[in-house]
This record gives structure tokens, sequence and C-alpha cells, in this order.
């Protein structure tokens, strides 16, 4: 049996060292001033729908992502891992989108796409830690779902078998297709890149990331696999004041790293009279009781 698979993939800025440039005056990441990554849990998402590919012969696997023209760079990472296609959502209308505008951007475009079995995706992006994106477009599509996956164990009989992290354990669930599934980062990484497919795809690009003056442009017309697919608002039929900014009611006030530091520090043993003099010294305090 064959599926059709969407893994929802984000470029995101490294937040992990932010300086007074990574804001901006409307209250949005910077993200020209910030690397640009491949987010983390996007790729366990991906290594989940490569290994169903793998067990599946015939299914495909595409990568959806939203951002600047820059961001088709998702996409070649994901071929160049065993991916088969790609989607680019870009226009000046996206910028800008919290959870909701940019849900609405990825649902719209899925129903575009049109008979997805599986949407995959990372439980959250490193540039705001919200999990809200999956589920959103879940209910935006009225698919099934399930979060915090660990392993899709099977897809059978119509359904997908997924081991999940709860708290205090793992469950095991199955879920009707088709249906949403957000990974998360304890999942199994995804493979390396692949040599081959490097080379295959090291020019594909999309139309905004070329100049007028291209050298490749005979090689765009003799492999037409090379031009990523590019859509905006209007392509995917959407709503401009559901994108971007317009959407989006969320405003960030401030991007900080924080660190912390011990002003003062106490080493203990393990005897009783350390033990009682800590337990006490909590409770005088209020931390514990």
């Amino acid at each position: 049996m064959s599926y059709k698979i969407v893994v929802l993939a984000k470029q995101v800025p490294d937040t992990r060292n932010v300086g007074k440039d990574a804001m901006t005056a409307e209250g949005t990441v910077n993200r020209a001033a910030l690397p640009a990554i491949f987010n983390p849990e996007d790729l366990n998402a991906l290594e989940q729908a490569l290994r169903i590919k793998d067990q599946n012969p015939g299914t495909t696997v595409g990568l959806l992502t939203m951002g600047p023209p820059r961001a088709g760079e998702i996409i070649r990472q994901g071929l160049y891992r065993g991916a088969d296609t790609g989607w680019l959502l870009t226009d000046r209308l996206f910028a800008g989108a919290d959870t909701l505008a940019t849900s609405y951007a990825l649902a719209t475009a899925i129903q575009k796409i049109g008979d997805v079995d599986i949407v995959i995706g990372g439980r959250q992006a490193i540039d705001g830690d919200t999990a809200q994106v999956g589920p959103q477009v879940a209910q935006k599509l009225g698919l099934n779902q399930v979060t915090y996956a660990e392993e899709i164990l099977k897809i059978e009989n119509g359904k997908a078998t997924i081991r999940r992290v709860i708290d205090g354990g793992v469950e095991v669930v199955e879920a009707p297709l088709p249906v949403v599934i957000t990974v998360n980062g304890s999942a199994a990484p995804c493979r390396p890149q692949n040599a081959k497919l490097v080379m295959k795809y090291k020019y594909a690009t999309c139309p905004m990331e070329r100049t007028d003056d291209c050298p490749r442009k005979n090689l765009y017309e003799e492999r037409p696999y090379l031009t990523l697919n590019q859509w905006s608002v209007a392509d995917v039929d959407g709503d401009p004041q559901q994108c971007g900014l317009a959407g989006s009611p969320t405003k960030v006030k401030a991007v900080k790293n924080i660190v912390f530091q011990a002003k003062e520090s106490k080493t203990l043993t393990g005897s009783d009279a350390d033990v009682e003099g800590l337990i006490k010294e909590l409770l005088n305090e209020k931390i514990i009781g």
C-alpha cells in the first residue's frame, strides 16, 4: 500500500545566541539577523516519513514550508535525504505570521495538494516553543491527530499505529487515516544526506531564488525536477486577512537568551545533619511546605 505524506518543515532562526537585533520594531523575530537552520524536531518528523516510504513502495514524501525564498534550502535538505518533492509558501502577505496564521496557510496548501494520507511535523519550532501549529492544522482540516509521537510503528488497514510519550510513560494508539502527527525530539534522528541525491538536487531552486542572469537556465529546462514548487497566497486560494500580520493576533515582545548564574553555592554531604539542615532552610524560606 502506498501513501501520500506531507512533512511540515520550518526554517527557523537559531535563537540560541540572540543579540540586540533579534527583534524588529513590529515585535517579530528579525530572521535576517539570525542564522537559519532546519527546525530540529521537523527533522525527526522527516525521518518517520522516510521510514514509512522505505516500508511501503510507491509512497511519496513532500516537504511543505513557509518563508522567504531562502527557505527553499529546507526543501533541498529534505530531497538530499530521500524526499520526493516540496512546496514553498512565499509571499509578503505570509510575513509575520503567528501560529494561527501559519496553520491557516499550511492548511490551505495541504488542501491544494489534495488526497494527503499523512501529515507529519515536529512537535514545536525552537523560535516559538508553542506546539500549536500541528494541532491547529488538524483542526482546520478536520483530521484526526496524534501528538507527542515517538515512533510510527506501522501503517496498516487504513490506520496508523503510533507510540507516543505521555506523563509518566508511553502509550500505543491507533488513528484512522488521514491523520496529522506531531513528533517529539526524542524520536529517531534524521538520516544523513545521501551523496547521490545531493548531486542530483544541488541546483534545485524556487523561481524566486534565481536571478535574471542565472547561468543554469538551460539546465532547468532540461530537468524540470530542479524547479521547486512555489506558491503565493493567491495560488492556494488564501484569504489575505487570515495570513501574515493581518491574521496574527499574537505579538512577540522580546526574545532573550537567559543563562542562570548562581550567586552563591553550598556543598552538602549525605549526613543526616546536613539533610535536616537543608530541609529546615527550605521550609523557613517557604520554598517547600
